[in-house]
Order: structure tokens, then C-alpha cells, then sequence
């Protein structure tokens, strides 16, 4: 029986990023927080997170003072979709000029968002925004949280594997800070006012061109675990939920499921250059760091993409990795992120 030929590997042609225009300093939203949380016995122990939380600025798309007030889930939502459309035609349109390829050319578009509601979703909007054709193909992608930067990539990566020589536009974003809610006084709601912030961002990939080669790709979701992160619906807005435990099985189980993973692809750990991750936060850098086998602060564009923009959900994996390939890192690279379900995802990447 004659083996299938092996299709080819799809290329990076462009990585382009987007924030929108509200900086948050992080002392200043400490500040604010002190007083808008002054009711509460927990805020003067958890104050410590806005400064532990490695964090200097974070970027959103509605100014400080939007939170101080009362929002329902529409005027949340409305403003989701407004600044959604708005930074993925900027990054995409930066994207495609630095690829030097023309809307029309493109074939297929994946978007991957879990901040907000979009039907029609958000990359039928953008079909009439950026010029694309009306045959491109649509797969809009919501519910992967932060593990949406690997694994939308990994999805991305699969369509442009299928169909040789046709372009893929990969494109995300994240609102986090759109899901702040005044009222809520927990602990989770607290730590998530220290670390999320907005941004946005597009891949071009495709078979033909130059570029980084995407390699194979995995997933692991571990049983049992659905508590750990996720979303509650709320009449206003979407609650975010994540166990303090998340560092601590970082540490404990990340490691062999990586492993086993690169086994399937005839590689150990030691093969691997450059770990591009998605820093969820400076605890959960430090445990990726000893589960990988790394020294302490060697994801050094995680830790500086984390100071510089937080945490934006599912678009800092790939922040970070646009500021790893700027730095001129070569070599095999393993992008990893983590999200609801609670899952991992992988994705293998070499620049030459």
C-alpha cells in the first residue's frame, strides 16, 4: 500500500499586532482600586497583586474611568464589537501590507475571540472591511480562552496545510478588560483587574512564500477539570473564573504532557530552543520556567510582553512571539498556551 505524500508545511509571511488607545498604568489602576474595592475586608490583601503581578501597562479600549460606573451586558457588548472590528482591521491590514499579499488573495480566514457575542461573527464583518473575496472561507472561533492563541493557530495552520499555496489570514482578539465588573467583590474579580488588558492580533500563513515554518500541533485537556478557568454569565457581563491552583499544576503535570507530545514527534525537551508561552501571569512564568527545566526568568519576551501589555487572553502568546522573532531567535520553537477545559495547547514553529 502506497503511503499518502506528505503535504507541506505552511510558512509565517507576516505577524502584525494591535492595541487599542487607553493606557493603564499599573499604579494608577492600584490606585483606583483601593478605592473602588474600599468596601470590601479583602482588598487591603490583595493589593499586593497589582504590584506583584509583573505588570507596568496594560492597554483598553474604554478610559479608567468607564469602570468606575454600572454597565449591562449590552453596552458591554456593543462596545466588544465596535473595538473587536476596529483593531482586527488594523492588525490585519498591517498583516497583509507586510506580507505584500492583497485582501482578495486571501482564502481562508479563522478568528478567534472569547471576550464577547458576534453573529454574525466577526469574520463575516470583516469580509466587507478588509476586501476580502465573497468564496473566502469563514471558521470563527470562540470558548478557547487563552489557550485560543495555540490552538486558532494550530487550526489556522491545518487549513493552510490542506490546501497547498492558498493564503490563510489567522486573526484574534481579546477585550479583557471590557469584563470588569464594578459590583463584583470576589477574589477572582480582584486578581482579574490586576493582569487583563486588550489587544489583537493577525497571522498571514500559507504553503508558498518565506517565513518560519509551522510544524506539527497538540492539545491535552486534562479530566475532570472544567472548575479551573472559564466564564460565568452574569446579566452583566461575563465573570471570569480561574482556580489559584493553576501555577501549582503548571509545575506538577505540564512537564510530562509536553513530553509525551514531543515523543510523538521523535523529540525530547532538550531539543526545543525557545519556549514562546503564554504568560498568564508572573507565578504561572515562573512555574512554566521550572516545568520546562529553564532557568528562573529565561522566557525573557514573556516576561517583558506581560509588563508591557498583561494579560490579553488568547492574543499574548502570539504578542509574544512576534517580539521573539524580532529578537532574532532561530532555531526549533514550541508555542504553548493553556485554557478552559482545562487544556494545552501546542504548536511547533522553526525559523531558519
Amino acid at each position: 500500500m502506497t503511503a499518502a505524500p506528505r503535504l507541506a508545511d505552511p510558512r509565517l509571511l507576516a505577524l502584525a499586532t494591535a492595541v487599542p488607545p487607553y493606557v493603564l498604568d499599573q499604579s494608577v489602576v492600584a490606585d483606583f482600586a483601593r478605592r473602588l474595592f474600599a468596601d470590601t475586608t479583602e482588598i487591603h490583601r490583595l493589593l499586593p497583586v497589582f504590584g506583584n503581578a509583573g505588570i507596568d501597562t496594560r492597554y483598553s479600549c474604554v478610559p479608567l474611568d468607564w469602570y468606575d460606573r454600572q454597565h449591562d451586558w449590552e453596552e458591554r457588548n456593543g462596545l466588544y464589537l465596535q473595538n473587536a472590528v476596529a483593531l482586527l482591521e488594523k492588525a490585519a491590514r498591517e498583516a497583509l501590507d507586510t506580507a505584500g499579499i492583497d485582501p482578495a488573495e486571501i482564502d481562508a480566514i479563522v478568528v478567534n475571540s472569547t471576550t464577547g457575542i458576534a453573529t454574525p461573527s466577526l469574520d463575516a464583518i470583516l469580509i466587507g472591511r478588509l476586501g476580502l473575496r465573497p468564496d473566502v472561507r469563514r471558521l470563527p472561533i470562540f470558548g478557547l480562552g487563552c489557550a485560543g492563541g495555540v490552538l486558532g493557530l494550530a487550526r489556522a495552520v491545518d487549513m493552510a496545510r490542506v490546501a497547498p499555496g492558498s493564503k490563510v489570514l489567522f486573526l484574534v482578539v481579546e477585550l479583557c478588560a471590557l469584563c470588569f465588573r464594578k459590583g463584583d467583590l470576589t477574589k477572582s474579580a480582584i486578581v482579574a483587574s490586576a493582569l487583563f488588558g486588550d489587544g489583537a492580533a493577525a497571522l498571514v500563513l500559507s504553503t508558498e512564500g518565506d517565513g518560519p515554518t509551522f510544524g506539527a500541533s497538540g492539545e491535552h485537556t486534562w479530566p475532570n477539570s472544567l472548575d479551573i478557568m472559564g466564564w460565568d454569565v452574569a446579566n452583566d457581563g461575563l465573570k471570569a473564573l480561574f482556580s489559584r491552583d493553576i501555577p501549582r499544576l503548571v509545575r506538577q503535570q505540564l512537564r510530562e504532557v509536553v513530553a509525551r507530545f514531543l515523543d510523538r514527534q521523535g523529540l525530547g525537551l532538550g531539543d526545543i530552543g525557545r519556549f514562546v508561552s503564554h504568560p498568564g501571569g508572573s507565578k504561572v512564568l515562573t512555574a512554566l520556567e521550572e516545568a520546562f527545566g529553564l532557568e528562573d526568568g529565561a522566557l525573557v519576551e514573556g516576561h517583558s510582553v506581560l509588563r508591557d501589555y498583561g494579560n490579553m487572553s488568547a492574543a499574548t502568546v502570539l504578542f509574544v512571539l512576534k517580539r521573539t522573532l524580532e529578537n532574532g531567535a532561530k532555531g526549533r520553537m514550541l508555542l504553548t498556551a493553556m485554557g478552559p477545559g482545562f487544556s494545552a495547547g501546542f504548536q511547533m514553529l522553526e525559523a531558519a
